[in-house]
C-alpha cells in the first residue's frame, strides 16, 4: 500500500509540479476570473466530441465559445475581458455544452462549478458565475489544533424550531452561540456540498465545489465560519468522496455523455444499496478533482478539516454489503480492498497534513481497517480520528433486548475500551444516524409516548420519564469518559429531543414538521428537557477543565454483575456508575485517595433526586481493594 502510495506521489511531483500544483487545479478547472478581467475556462471531457460555453453571457448560443481540445482529454477556452471588465458578469447563469459522441448535445453543470441555484418554479438547478465584487474577508485566526475534541454534529437546513430551510445567517447568530455555552468547541456540518436532493441528508452530492445555496450564499457560509473561529469552535467539514448522485441533469453523473468519465463504468460503478456512482480512484483526473476539492473548501472557506463518509465502502471491493466484520485480519488485507481508493485517501491525508498539518480528518469506517488513523508515513491511512461506531449500536441492543437487571457490565466495559490505542476513537451514544425516521433516539426508546404527555414539571415524576432521565444522563457520561479520545453529539440530542428526523418528501406530504429542531423547549422552565440539557453542558465544561479525552487510557477498577456498578480512574478523576434498576448503596468501597464530587447525576438541577451531600470531602485509608493499596467509602 505504501508502495502505491509513493509511487503516485512521486508521478504527481514528475508530471505535475509537485503536489501543491496539482492539488490547486480547483483555481484553474471551470470558470475562473482573470487578473485581466478575462475569463478561462478548462475541464476535463474525454469522452466528449467537442465542448462549449453558453450562458447569459451569449445569448445562450451553444456554438459561438467552443473549447480549444487538449491532451488527455481536457478542453480549453479563454475569453478576453471586454473594455476592462469580464465577459461573464457576476450572477450570470452558465452551462457547459458537450457535443457527446453519438452528435447529442447536452447542457451539463462544470464540475468545478462554486455555485448553483434552484428556483422556486424549477426542477433543474442553475449554474451561476460567482465572482462578486468584493468577497467575505476573514477576519479571525482559525483555532489552535484541539487537544480534547467535543464535537457538535449539525445540520445547517433543521436548525431552527421553525418548519422551514433554515439559514447560515440563523445558524451563525443563533445557533452557534448555544453550541459555545454547551461546551463543545468543534462543530461538524453536514449536507454543506450541494445536493439536488434535501432529504438524501446531504449524501447524494450533484455539486461538490459548491457550498449548498438553499441556505444562503457562499459569503454566508464563510462568515458563518469567521464567527466560530471567533468563539474558539473549530469547523470541520461532512466530506462525500465514497460515491456521487446519479443525478446527470444537475451532477456529474453522464457528464461528457459516457457512463464512465470520474466513475467506474459498468457494474463497478455503481453502488447497490445507495443508488449512486463510484469514483475511479485509479484516474488520474479523478485524483486530481478529489484532491482539489479539500483544499478548495480548506482554502476558500476555512474549514479546519473533515469527516470522511462511507469510508467502509471505499475501502473495499464489497462495500460492507452484507459483510460482517469480526476483527479477523484476514478481512481487512487481500484481493478484497479496494487498494487505488485506500491510496486516495492516503494521499489526501498526506496532502492535509502537508499542506494544512492544523487541519483534522476523521474516518467513518464500521469495519475496523487496522493503522487507518496512523500516520502515512508507517503505511497507515493518515486520518487522526476514526468513530466508534460500535458503541451506539451497543446501546441500542441493551436498550431494546435488555431487562434492567439484565445488562452486563463487562460487555459494556468491553465495548467502550475494545479499541486500538495507538488509533484515536471518537465516542459517542448516538448520532444523526439514530435520530433518522426509521429509528430512534435514545430518549426516544428510554421514554417513547410519554415525553408527550410527562415532561412537565407541573406532571408528576413516572417511572418512566425518571429512568428515561436518568439512563440519558448515566449512558452518555460514562461514554463521553471511557469510550474513546473525542466525543460526537447531534444536535438536539444533548436535551433528548423528542421524535425523529424526517426531511420533506412525498412520503411525509412534503412536511417540514419533523426537518426541524426545537431548541425552544430547552427554554421552558416548564419542561424537564432543560435539566438534560444542563447535565451535557456541565459535563462538556468539567472535560474542558480536567481533559480526560486527551488523557490515557482509563483504569477500570470495577465492573460488579451482581451490584451493576462500574467504576474507573481517568484525568485524576474517579467515575462511578451504579446501573442497578433499585437498588442504591451505603458506604460503598471503591478504589480512590481523595473524593469530593463534581458532577452528579443525581443532582436536581440536572432532574435527579439530590440525594447526596455535594459539600463533604472525603478520605481514603490504607484498606486494600480491587488491587489497589487505598480504598474509600462511598
Amino acid at each position: 500500500r505504501y508502495s502505491l502510495f509513493y509511487n503516485h506521489l512521486k508521478n504527481i511531483e514528475e508530471s505535475e509540479g509537485g503536489l501543491d500544483k496539482f492539488t490547486k487545479s480547483y483555481k484553474t478547472f471551470g470558470v475562473n476570473q482573470l487578473a485581466d478581467g478575462g475569463i478561462y475556462c478548462k475541464e476535463w471531457a474525454p469522452g466528449a466530441e467537442a465542448v462549449f460555453l453558453a450562458g447569459d453571457f451569449n445569448g445562450w448560443n451553444p456554438f459561438s465559445h467552443p473549447y480549444k481540445k487538449l491532451e488527455y482529454g481536457k478542453w480549453e477556452l479563454l475569453i478576453p475581458p471586454e473594455d476592462g471588465h469580464s465577459p461573464v458578469p457576476h450572477g450570470s447563469k452558465l452551462k457547459v455544452v458537450i457535443r457527446a459522441q453519438n452528435g447529442a448535445l447536452l447542457y451539463r453543470i462544470s464540475p468545478w462549478a462554486r455555485y448553483v441555484v434552484r428556483d422556486e418554479d424549477k426542477v433543474n438547478y442553475d449554474w451561476v458565475h460567482w465572482n462578486p465584487p468584493q468577497s467575505y474577508i476573514h477576519k479571525n485566526p482559525s483555532p489552535k489544533r484541539l487537544k480534547s475534541l467535543r464535537i457538535y454534529e449539525s445540520h445547517v437546513g433543521i436548525a431552527s424550531p421553525e418548519g422551514k430551510v433554515a439559514s447560515y445567517k440563523n445558524f451563525t447568530y443563533n445557533v452557534l452561540p448555544r453550541i459555545k455555552d454547551l461546551g463543545y468547541n468543534c462543530v461538524q456540518l453536514m449536507a454543506i456540498m450541494e445536493h439536488a436532493y434535501y432529504a438524501s441528508f446531504g449524501y447524494q452530492i450533484t455539486s461538490f465545489f459548491a457550498a449548498s445555496s438553499r441556505y444562503g450564499t457562499p459569503d454566508d457560509l464563510k462568515e458563518m465560519i469567521d464567527v466560530a473561529h471567533s468563539m474558539g469552535i473549530t469547523v470541520l467539514l461532512d466530506v462525500v468522496h465514497s460515491h456521487a448522485s446519479k443525478n446527470s441533469e444537475d451532477g456529474l453523473n453522464q457528464f461528457d455523455g459516457t457512463d464512465s468519465c470520474f466513475f467506474h463504468s459498468g457494474y463497478r460503478g455503481n453502488h447497490q444499496l445507495w443508488d449512486s456512482r463510484l469514483f475511479d480512484y485509479a484516474n488520474w483526473e479523478v485524483l486530481r478533482f478529489l484532491l482539489s476539492n479539500l483544499r478548495m473548501w480548506i482554502e476558500d472557506y476555512r474549514f479546519d478539516g473533515f469527516r470522511f463518509d462511507g469510508v467502509t465502502s471505499m475501502l473495499y471491493h464489497h462495500h460492507g454489503i452484507g459483510t460482517g466484520f469480526s476483527g479477523d485480519y484476514n478481512e481487512y488485507f487481500g484481493l478484497h480492498v479496494d487498494e487505488d481508493a485506500l491510496c486516495y485517501l492516503m494521499l489526501a491525508n498526506h496532502m492535509i497534513n502537508t499542506l494544512h498539518p492544523e487541519c483534522i480528518t476523521i474516518a467513518e469506517d464500521v469495519s475496523g481497517m487496522p493503522a487507518l488513523c496512523r500516520p502515512v508515513a508507517e503505511g497507515g491511512g493518515g486520518f487522526d480520528y476514526r468513530l466508534a461506531m460500535a458503541i451506539p449500536d451497543k446501546w441500542i441492543q441493551i436498550i431494546k433486548e435488555l431487562k434492567d437487571e439484565d445488562w452486563n457490565m463487562g460487555n459494556i466495559v468491553h465495548t467502550l475500551t475494545n479499541r486500538r490505542h495507538e488509533e484515536k476513537y471518537i465516542a459517542y451514544a448516538e448520532s444523526h444516524d439514530q435520530a433518522l425516521v426509521g429509528d430512534k433516539t435514545l430518549a426516544f426508546r428510554l421514554m417513547d409516548a410519554e415525553m408527550y404527555t410527562n415532561m412537565s414539571v407541573l406532571m408528576p415524576l413516572t417511572p418512566v420519564i425518571d429512568r428515561g432521565i436518568q439512563l440519558h444522563k448515566m449512558i452518555r457520561l460514562i461514554t463521553h469518559a471511557l469510550g474513546g479520545e473525542s466525543y460526537l453529539n447531534f444536535m438536539g440530542n444533548e436535551f433528548g429531543h423528542p421524535e425523529w428526523l424526517d426531511f420533506p418528501r412525498i412520503g411525509n406530504n412534503e412536511s417540514y414538521h419533523y426537518a426541524r429542531r426545537q431548541f425552544n423547549l430547552t427554554e421552558d422552565d416548564l419542561l424537564r428537557y432543560k435539566f438534560l440539557n444542563a447535565f451535557d453542558r456541565d459535563m462538556n465544561k468539567l472535560e474542558e477543565r480536567f481533559g480526560w479525552l486527551a488523557s490515557p487510557q482509563a483504569y477500570v477498577s470495577e465492573k460488579h454483575e451482581a451490584n451493576k456498578v462500574i467504576a474507573f480512574e481517568r484525568a485524576g478523576l474517579i467515575f462511578i456508575f451504579n446501573f442497578h434498576p433499585y437498588q442504591s448503596y451505603v458506604d460503598y468501597r471503591v478504589v480512590a485517595f481523595k473524593y469530593k464530587i463534581l458532577l452528579d447525576s443525581d443532582a436536581g438541577e440536572y432532574g435527579g433526586h439530590q440525594r447526596l451531600d455535594h459539600n463533604t470531602e472525603y478520605f481514603s485509608e490504607e484498606f486494600p481493594h480491587n488491587y489497589r493499596p487505598n480504598s474509600i467509602m462511598v
